[in-house]
C-alpha cells in the first residue's frame, strides 16, 4: 500500500515535471514568435522634398503580386513616432491582408504643412506603390490626436487621392471649416472620441461631424463612453472599427493628386 502510494506520487511528480517542461517550451516558442513579429516591422528612409524622412512599414506575408491590396497610412500622435501606430495596427493588418505605413512627422510634436504633407505623404505612397502590389483606389488615412487633425486636413485637401479617412481624438476648428468646401470629392470620414477626452471635447468633435454632414460628406461619429484621450489602451477595438469603415470605400476612378502652392 505504501509502495503503491509512493509510485503514485512519483508518477504524479513526473507528470508535473512534464507539464512544467511543456509550459516552458510554450513560453519559449511564444517569445520567439513575439521576437519574430517585432522584426517584421521595417524602419525605412525615403527622400522627399530634399529631406530624408523616416517611416515604419509592415507588409503581411499573405500579400502577393497576384492581387493588389489596400494601404493604410498611419499618422501618429504628438510626441510619438510612426512605430507607435504600426505596432498597434500590425495584428489587424496581418489578419485582414493590407499594408500599413507609419511615417514620422518632421517635428515629433506636431504635423504641419507643407513639411509633412500633402507632398510627403504622396511621395511615400508613390514609393510604396513602386515596390508592393497596392490598390491605388484603396489608400486610406488614419490618425490619432495631432495626427488625427492632420488626417482631416489632408483627407479634405486630397479627397480624390485618399479613399477614406478615420481618426481618433481629433476635430476641426471653426476657422478650418472652409477646407470642407474645398474638397472636390465628398470623402467619407469616421470619427472616434472618448466622452471624457480632455483635449478634444465631445462637443467640438460633434460640431466637426455636423459641419461635414451639412456639406454633404459621409461622417460617422463613434462616442466611446468613459474613454479619455488614451488611444493605446483600446487601440485594437478602435482599429477594428476604423478598418470596418475604411475598407467599405474605394475611389470610383484612378486617384488624382492636388498640387498646392504654400509659398503665399
Amino acid at each position: 500500500m505504501v509502495l503503491n502510494r509512493a509510485l503514485s506520487l512519483q508518477t504524479y511528480s513526473g507528470r508535473v515535471n512534464i507539464m512544467k517542461r511543456s509550459l516552458l517550451l510554450i513560453c519559449f516558442l511564444l517569445l520567439l514568435a513575439s521576437t519574430a513579429t517585432a522584426s517584421d516591422i521595417k524602419k525605412l528612409k525615403i527622400n522627399s522634398q530634399g529631406k530624408n524622412r523616416t517611416y515604419y512599414l509592415f507588409v503581411p506575408e499573405s500579400v502577393t503580386a497576384a492581387k493588389p491590396v489596400p494601404l493604410v497610412v498611419l499618422l501618429h500622435g504628438s510626441g510619438r513616432d510612426g512605430l507607435s501606430q504600426v505596432e498597434k495596427w500590425k495584428e489587424l493588418a496581418a489578419k485582414e491582408g493590407f499594408i500599413i505605413a507609419g511615417p514620422d512627422s518632421l517635428n515629433s510634436n506636431v504635423w504641419s504643412e507643407p513639411q509633412d504633407g500633402p507632398d510627403f505623404l504622396r511621395d511615400l505612397v508613390t514609393e510604396l506603390e513602386s515596390k508592393y502590389p497596392i490598390n491605388a483606389r484603396r489608400v486610406y488615412l488614419f490618425g490619432h490626436s495631432g495626427g488625427a487633425v492632420f488626417a482631416l486636413f489632408i483627407g479634405l485637401q486630397e479627397s480624390e487621392y485618399f479613399a477614406a479617412v478615420a481618426i481618433h481624438a481629433g476635430a476641426l476648428r471653426k476657422q478650418d471649416y472652409e477646407l470642407i468646401d474645398q474638397a472636390k470629392r465628398k470623402i467619407p470620414i469616421a470619427l472616434f472620441v472618448g466622452t471624457i477626452d480632455p483635449f478634444f471635447p465631445l462637443n467640438d468633435v460633434r460640431a466637426t461631424r455636423d459641419a461635414l454632414q451639412q456639406r454633404g460628406l459621409t461622417a460617422h461619429l463613434t462616442e466611446i463612453a468613459g474613454h479619455d484621450h488614451n488611444y493605446y489602451v483600446i487601440a485594437s477595438k478602435i482599429n477594428q472599427e476604423a478598418w470596418s469603415f475604411l475598407k467599405s470605400y474605394e475611389l470610383d476612378a484612378d486617384p488624382r493628386y492636388e498640387q498646392y502652392n504654400f509659398s503665399h
